[in-house]
Parts: structure tokens; C-alpha cells; sequence
């Protein structure tokens, strides 16, 4: 039991220090995110030090007054997604994450586009707007909670503009990794599915 209160209050403390309007996904669900990660099935001190480094790319989006990157996080290994159409912020933030402590890899997921291109994009149907973005996660997220055999509280996901959704975690066999990726390609809007999971019981 202390475990699990000390691991919910770190969670706790980690979105706490979340920009005022930063990752709106991962406040919404904040309730269901404080119990997974107190169950899931890690160290207490684990997912500490993954708090941690979340506060600190946090802090660096802060600091240049941006909530254009989307991060997640599992076993100190940090994706970041997002898309900028300020090439001096894009170049500041890279920058500002690649120099924080802690992370054993990084996996960068982020884009420069112009405005206008991106404007562009969108309205010819080849990019998601953000709300579109946000529901195609959403539902990825509710499609493990819903497989039978998948430990969604060991996985996190996200998507960018594109249609790609990315996930990192642990999976304690192949065929656990198997049917999350099957269930993460399995949605409207999905192009593509980028895999961040380590196999290890």
C-alpha cells in the first residue's frame, strides 16, 4: 500500500508541474493515469526518476513559452512528439531536451513545418488537426485497455499530425507485443504505428 501512495503522489507531482495548458490528453486523464502507474509494474524509485525527467523537458516548454510537444516516457527512455512552425523555438526546445539529465534514450518525434504548409496540409486532408489527433490517441489508449492479454498500464502512447501513432513500454512476451501493436494499428486515422516496446518478462 505504501507503494502505491508513494508512486500516486510522485505521478501527482509530475502533472502538478505541467504548464498551465500543457498535454490537455494527459491531464484529462489524469485520474486513470494516477492508479496505472501505481500498479504497473515497476519500482517505485523507477518511476520516479521517469517523473523527473518529464518535469525537466516540462520546465524547458516553459521556459520558451511553448505547448507544442506531446512527451511519454517509460524506463527513462523519453519520446517526444510535436510540430512547430517557429524554427528558432524548434531549435531551442531540441536543444533544451537533448540537455536533460536522465534520459538513457531518446527517441525524437518532433517536426519543423511552416505555418502556412501546415495550414495548407490540413486543409487538404493530409494532416490532422489537433482535436482529430487527440481522439484518434484516445481511443489507441482505450483499445489496450479493452485487450484481453496486454497490460496497458505498461505502455504509453501518442500521435502527431500524420496519422502515426507511436508506443513505448514493456511487454512480457512477444505475443503481448503482437496484439498491442495489432490493437494500436486497429483504429480510423491510423497510417502508421512507430514501436518503442521492449520485450522482457
Amino acid at each position: 500500500m505504501r507503494r502505491i501512495v508513494l508512486a500516486t503522489l510522485a505521478v501527482a507531482a509530475c502533472l502538478w508541474a505541467l504548464p498551465a495548458a500543457a498535454q490537455l490528453g494527459d491531464i484529462l486523464a489524469a485520474p486513470k493515469t494516477l492508479i496505472d502507474r501505481a500498479i504497473e509494474a515497476r519500482s517505485t524509485s523507477d518511476i520516479a526518476m521517469d517523473n523527473a525527467v518529464v518535469v525537466k523537458v516540462n520546465a524547458v516548454m516553459a521556459d520558451l513559452g511553448t505547448i507544442k510537444a506531446s512527451t511519454e516516457i517509460y524506463e527513462q527512455r523519453l519520446l517526444v512528439t510535436g510540430l512547430f512552425d517557429d524554427k528558432a523555438v524548434y531549435d531551442k526546445f531540441e536543444k533544451g531536451v537533448r540537455a536533460v539529465e536522465g534520459v538513457k534514450k531518446l527517441y525524437w518525434h518532433v517536426t519543423y513545418m511552416a505555418k502556412a504548409e501546415q495550414e495548407k496540409r490540413t486543409k487538404a486532408g493530409t494532416m490532422m488537426d489537433w482535436k482529430d489527433v487527440l481522439v484518434m490517441e484516445t481511443k489507441a489508449r482505450g483499445r489496450l485497455v479493452g485487450t484481453r492479454g496486454v497490460a496497458d498500464v505498461n505502455f504509453r502512447s501518442t500521435g502527431d499530425a500524420f496519422g502515426t501513432l507511436y508506443i513505448i513500454g514493456r511487454a512480457r512476451s512477444g505475443e503481448e507485443k503482437t496484439k498491442a501493436l495489432e490493437r494500436m494499428k486497429d483504429g480510423d486515422g491510423v497510417k502508421k504505428v512507430v514501436d518503442y516496446i521492449e520485450v522482457r518478462p
